[in-house]
């Protein structure tokens, strides 16, 4: 779908030449600059939340952001889907990643330290030069040539300390850095390791830091095959329990179990519910690219809507300031009083009460600000932004709509991706109704011996049986009439509205596949064909 990729850096490699493409990239960032940015910079909006956004913002490939404890398997995760190490790659069960390091296509492999990185106008990463050296050493770009990472990047963060070592300051704000990357990713993945599920203070603090961004998280349960069935249900109940206190969210997050790196599994009763997840995760990851214009202008009217709130509130504190006399006490009033201003504004302006800034972190960034020097409020700014959500996104979001149909679906491929796509080893071969796709011999046959039994206890005429009596014995597996009647129209291969022996043995098959949890097909697959019906059936293809 979107490349999203313009005419630096890897947008060659992507592009593909759709005028389409450059027609929204361009489209969205002509908005933010014309539309948006004034209202940021005349009300002081980097000051307080988020740097401006540049042109690498919009073009750069979908991220994933990694985060969790020490040794909780990141870096072997991204090892795992890469299927190759990269550079200043560290593995360990202590503390070996203490960097942040953005895992990027690149033709050659090496690495790129902080400093030389976010001053690249390819890269998106400028304006982290705001958190200084402290962070900048602690940062690194490390590019391969690899075929996952044409489509996305990875972002490893440092394993997050607990106990004692969580008092250690790391030099720079990190729940700030995290913030900063969780505004610009397209997937926060959490991972927990199966013994490891207590969430200390610095990781609620990182967990909470991505606070409007829950529709990014996902929760991966890492090491899962080192616990038997028993003990995997205590401990996901446990770490559902502890997400629950950190998470303030009605939703319940989507959580992958399983053991995301290339080794034996330990404990092999719950793999077919390890390969189910990973399946789903992998789903999950491919989709970024395709998702990818849809994220970007849903940040974008994020964006915009706190902007918007961000006005408000700046333009109120500057109506209420005194002209000479008492400033500083009626500063210290304005900011004890941000609570009720909240609630003002929301009645006075229609707001809601989730659009605003957090209280607390707002009280502390507005005391050391000069309240004079703050702007009253612009009604244009504001009708701008307003004509900007209300009409032109609407015409962007058609345009993406477009695109989507016009354009083959773009997917990440390369590395553990492709393993589990086709052959034997991908996820649901030879189960369910995929069983005996690649066996000459009709699947059915070997239960068909008990089934013909089954059969002529219901009294065929003329070798078929009527639909009544299919039902009798049907209803018997208890499942819904909605399903019974799918797999009725599925084996009844002639449609004459009865069912002779091999009519009846297959659905007597399809039943045991939906018992058994498998999905049934949509249509029916060649190889589950009674033999005495595929010539017939063949002839009306």
């Amino acid at each position: 779908m979107f490349s999203w990729l313009g005419k630096q850096g890897g947008g060659r490699e992507r592009a593909g030449g759709s005028d389409l493409v450059q027609t929204v990239t361009g489209g969205l960032r002509d908005l933010y600059m014309r539309k948006l940015l004034p209202l940021e910079e005349h009300y002081r909006f980097h000051e307080f939340h988020s740097p401006a956004l540049e042109e690498a913002d919009f073009e750069n490939k979908p991220m994933v952001l990694l985060v969790g404890q020490y040794s909780t398997g990141k870096t072997t995760f991204i090892r795992y889907l890469l299927e190759q190490d990269f550079p200043g790659m560290r593995i360990g069960p202590e503390p070996t990643t203490d960097s942040f390091i953005a895992v990027m296509y690149g033709d050659s492999e090496g690495n790129i330290p902080g400093n030389a990185l976010v001053v690249d106008p390819k890269k998106p990463f400028r304006k982290l030069s705001r958190f200084g050296n402290a962070f900048l050493n602690r940062f690194m770009c490390s590019q391969l040539p690899n075929q996952v990472l044409k489509s996305i990047s990875i972002i490893d963060s440092p394993g997050i300390l607990s106990g004692e070592k969580q008092r250690i300051s790391r030099g720079y704000d990190f729940c700030q850095v995290l913030q900063w990357f969780a505004e610009r990713v397209d997937r926060i993945i959490l991972l927990f390791d199966a013994h490891k599920l207590d969430i200390s203070d610095e990781f609620s603090e990182a967990i909470k830091s991505f606070r409007g961004q829950d529709d990014k998280i996902r929760v991966v349960l890492n090491k899962a095959d080192q616990v038997d069935t028993q003990q995997l249900m205590r401990v996901y109940g446990a770490l559902m329990w502890s997400l629950g206190k950190v998470i303030n969210t009605p939703e319940v997050l989507r959580v992958y179990i399983g053991s995301f790196w290339a080794h034996p599994l330990q404990n092999t009763e719950n793999r077919r519910l390890f390969e189910a997840e990973a399946q789903d995760l992998f789903r999950d990851i491919q989709s970024l690219p395709q998702k990818a214009a849809v994220r970007k202008l849903n940040d974008l009217i994020k964006r915009a809507r706190l902007a918007k709130v961000h006005a408000y509130i700046i333009s109120h504190l500057k109506k209420e300031m005194p002209s000479v006399f008492g400033r500083e006490n009626k500063k210290k009033e304005l900011i004890n009083k941000l609570p009720e201003i909240y609630t003002q504004l929301q009645r006075e302006y229609h707001i809601s009460a989730g659009d605003f800034p957090e209280v607390k972190k707002m009280q502390e960034l507005l005391e050391t600000c000069d309240f004079t020097k703050f702007h009253s409020l612009k009604p244009k700014l504001i009708e701008a932004v307003d004509n900007m959500l209300a009409n032109k996104i609407a015409s962007l979001m058609s345009m993406i709509r477009q695109e989507e149909s016009n354009m083959p679906t773009e997917m990440v491929h390369g590395g553990a991706f492709d393993g589990t796509m086709a052959g034997p080893f991908g996820h649901g071969y030879g189960e369910g109704a995929k069983e005996g796709a690649d066996e000459d011999e009709w699947v059915v046959a070997k239960d068909k011996p008990a089934y013909d039994e089954i059969f002529y206890t219901l009294s065929p005429i003329n070798g078929k049986i009527s639909g009544i009596s299919a039902k009798k014995e049907m209803v018997n597996s208890k499942l819904p009439n909605s399903v019974l009647g799918k797999i009725w129209k599925l084996s009844d291969c002639d449609g004459d509205g009865m069912l002779d022996d091999e009519e009846f043995a297959l659905a007597k098959h399809l039943i045991k596949i939906k018992l058994d949890g498998y999905e049934l097909p949509g249509t029916l697959p060649s190889h589950l064909v009674p033999p005495s019906h595929r010539k017939p059936l063949q002839t009306a293809e």
